[in-house]
């Protein structure tokens, strides 16, 4: 190696940092090994100063060219360097990189024993060797395949014992070795060979790493550290006017406090909920996980033999299994209108029973607690108009997938006055879709036991590329509102939507489990941004 000119003259002193007398005790190293030649600098001076390169090899950073008996490695350069740089400009250090191919461990056993697919060839006798004796050589089965790929062999299934590989030429060229050799060597190979010898994991790409350095335009051979503080001592003896002081980076950023995070559907909850109260609405009570099936489905207009009221889509509770009262006069309404019919309607025609609708359940939908809202309105002297909302936590007995779980989140929101018609409900929902940054919608006809008519809610999708329901709506049906005492000019309009879905859209998280539940990664949780649903 041909010595290299650096002109540095750093020497240790008592003031300077560790790693900057380790940069000076390896070019010493240097020197007395007559890697490098010169004498010191004053400060200042444009003379520019090398640092030898340093290279990666197979993921480990090391000297390049150095002899390992000065004992200087690499962490004592890249350490030094690193140090003098953040004293200010004492060194300009430029980091270069380069690539280049090297052999892999089994690259060099090939190099060496040759390939798998010649050793196996010359391993095979002219009267051949069966098939289970082959593949089990070294590299026997790679081998065997590589060679049978090359037409080098051929296996002959008809032979007596059982399965017989045989040479199918009189001889081969190992090419890998070859090509091995030429990279060794410092050569280079086609693309088409390179590509494979790395498919075959003999050949490895490493990146070279090298450090320019030069003299920075406060380069000193004494390197004191800068004082981070001003001290009392400092301005009663007026030691501060001649000692340096480290800058202060105004723009830098300060620790992150230690504190909780709110979980993305808390981000998204919040929001929502901005929004209807910027709109006008109420929060109604919801804390009552634990409903009665008259509140959750009979008082909604829903019969008791519902599909939606059997055990595989409902958790009912065991103790206590049944509610200890039902409000007297307006279920006996409700029980009438159920199975006789009355208010323009012909009902169900079915048996109700008390005994069914005193059982107790984990609520399938919110619309329990509008129900109670709404019961509560009508027993008020005179009918004020109200706009009500709720987010709040549902329980379904659902299959468990990647967008669905047992529980979930529901949004809903209604309105009651008099006079309300479908054009209201749809312009309200193009009002509230659009404050979630939602603007292109559709709305379907659809079903609801408690809704006539009732719609449910599309929107394009930019992403996907087509029209997604993103709720469902409608307005409730007068054999749910007239029981309760509500005026007969009265309409409520209402909607729904899952609060899990938004939140999974605007998070980009593809599985819900992964949402809520055991599999939630608290890093994710941490580094969530903040919600803003109309961008």
């Amino acid at each position: 190696m041909a010595p290299t000119t650096l002109r540095t003259g750093l020497y240790a002193t008592p003031k300077m940092a560790p790693a900057a007398r380790r940069f000076a005790g390896a070019v010493r190293h240097f020197r007395s090994a007559g890697l490098i030649s010169g004498h010191g600098a004053q400060r200042g001076g444009a003379a520019p100063a090398a640092a030898g390169p340093a290279r990666r090899s197979r993921g480990a950073l090391q000297p390049r060219g150095w002899p390992p008996q000065l004992g200087v490695d690499h962490q004592t350069l890249v350490g030094a360097v690193k140090s003098l740089q953040a004293l200010g400009e004492v060194i300009e250090a430029e980091a270069r990189t380069a690539t280049r191919w090297e052999l892999s461990a089994e690259g060099e056993e090939v190099l060496r024993d040759g390939s798998p697919e010649v050793r196996l060839f010359r391993s095979i006798p002219e009267e051949g060797l069966p098939q289970g004796e082959a593949v089990k050589l070294p590299g026997g089965s790679l081998g065997f395949s590589k060679a049978m790929a090359n037409k080098w062999v051929r296996l002959d299934k008809g032979a007596a014992g059982g399965p017989r590989v045989l040479r199918a030429v009189p001889s081969v060229q190992d090419t890998v070795q070859e090509h091995l050799g030429q990279v060794r060597a410092g050569g280079s190979l086609p693309e088409r060979e390179r590509a494979e010898l790395k498919r075959r994991k003999l050949l490895l790409e490493v990146t070279l790493k090298s450090y320019w350095i030069r003299k920075g335009s406060a380069f000193s051979t004494a390197v004191a550290r800068p004082e981070t503080e001003l001290t009392p001592e400092m301005i009663a003896t007026g030691s501060w006017r001649q000692l340096p002081f480290k800058p202060y980076n105004f723009s830098s950023l300060g620790l992150p406090p230690n504190c909780g995070h709110l979980h993305p559907l808390l981000k998204v909850r919040s929001e929502l909920r901005q929004i209807f109260l910027e709109m006008g609405f109420t929060e109604m009570p919801t804390e009552n996980f634990v409903e009665s099936s008259f509140w959750n489905f009979d008082a909604l207009f829903q019969p008791q033999q519902h599909p939606a009221r059997d055990q595989h889509d409902t958790f009912f509770l065991l103790d206590p299994a049944e509610a200890p009262q039902l409000p007297p006069g307006y279920s006996s309404k409700v029980k009438k209108v159920h199975s006789q019919g009355g208010y323009g309607s012909q009902g169900y025609r079915y048996e109700w029973k008390v005994e069914e609708a005193r059982k107790n359940l984990l609520r399938t939908h919110t619309t329990s607690a509008s129900a109670r809202a709404l019961f509560q309105l009508a027993r008020q002297e005179k009918f004020t108009p109200v706009k009500y909302f709720s987010i709040d936590r549902v329980f379904r007995n659902e299959s468990l997938d990647a967008t669905h779980l047992a529980e979930f989140h529901q949004v809903e929101g209604l309105v009651a006055d008099r006079g309300l018609t479908l054009g209201h409900l749809m312009g309200i929902l193009r009002q509230f879709f659009t404050k979630l940054g939602i603007s292109q919608l559709r709305f379907k006809p659809a079903y609801n036991p408690y809704t006539e008519p009732s719609m449910e809610v599309f929107s394009y999708h930019e992403g996907l590329k087509k029209w997604v329901e993103v709720g469902n709506s409608g307005v409730f049906r007068p054999e749910l509102l007239l029981p309760m005492g509500l005026p007969e000019n009265v309409s409520v309009i209402a909607w729904g939507l899952s609060l899990e879905r938004p939140t999974m859209i605007k998070y980009g998280i593809n599985n819900i489990r992964e949402l809520v539940g055991h599999r939630v990664n608290l890093q994710m949780v941490y580094d969530s941004p903040m919600c803003r649903l109309d961008v």
